[in-house]
């Protein structure tokens, strides 16, 4: 890639987003005196304008084969860029506050393209150990999978036993289809059995299915006023029985 003074001037001015920006004090080159320059980090480049308004830089630091370090100074929350080599030059640059000298150093610390590459193969490595990992923790042999039994399959004698015919009620099965749930209309419900446990109360039967939906399974058994009639009386004696119990027990 060809670079001119052109070109990096557009390339420092234009709208891609900064890496970090802000005053810092720059200390000359022949004269030891700072000057308050506006710098804009940008990639692995450090540009630097005498005003932040400024249309062109000053000048440019290219942030390779370098170190970035703290160094005692007139300047308070100094810092330096040190270059490999016996002529390279040093750049001394001082922030305006602890918290703006911080930022500064690790952001040029993270700048240069070496860093960049000691990212790329420490993930790659991470990335790699994660599918050795995972590759290992999934050889298995076919055999050896076992679907694990649940706890009904355990333990088959807690199943209950179904009946193998639904009790019918009106042409619907009911609720309570428990073996020997069926008994004699003028059995009552509620109060106590012979043991002192109190007796369980039969939940009414389910709705009948409607016409259309029965369609396919054959015509819905039609109720009649007797079989309303029984269930009225039937539930009409529980209620007042269960009544009874409990206004004796107040």
């Amino acid at each position: 890639m060809k670079l001119n003074e052109r070109s990096l001037a557009f390339y420092a001015t234009c709208d891609s987003p900064a890496d970090n920006s802000g005053f810092l004090y720059k200390r000359g080159e022949r004269h030891t005196a700072y000057h308050r320059r506006w710098f804009v980090l940008k990639g692995n480049m450090l540009f630097y304008f005498e005003e932040r308004e400024s249309r062109e830089p000053v000048g440019v630091i290219v942030l390779e084969g370098c170190t970035v370090e703290l160094c005692d100074s007139a300047e308070a929350f100094a810092f330096a860029i040190r270059f490999g080599g016996a002529k390279s030059r040093t750049y001394v640059l001082a922030a305006e506050s602890q918290a703006a000298m911080e930022s500064w150093v690790k952001s040029l610390s993270r700048a240069s393209f070496d860093y960049m590459r000691l990212v790329v193969r420490e993930l790659e490595k991470q990335l790699e150990e994660m599918r050795l990992g995972t590759a290992g923790g999934c050889q298995q042999s076919p055999g050896s999978w076992k679907q694990k039994p649940s706890g009904l399959e355990q333990f088959p004698e807690r199943l209950p036993a179904l009946p193998t015919v639904l009790p019918k009620e009106n042409g619907c099965a009911v609720w309570n289809n428990a073996p020997g749930a069926d008994q004699s209309p003028n059995t009552c419900y509620g109060g106590h059995n012979s043991q002192g446990s109190p007796r369980p109360l039969p939940l009414p039967p389910r709705r009948r299915a409607s016409s259309s939906e029965a369609g396919s399974a054959g015509a819905a058994v039609a109720e009649t006023p007797s079989t309303f009639c029984w269930l009225h009386e039937r539930y009409g004696r529980e209620v007042t029985q269960l009544r009874q119990e409990w206004l004796e027990r107040r």
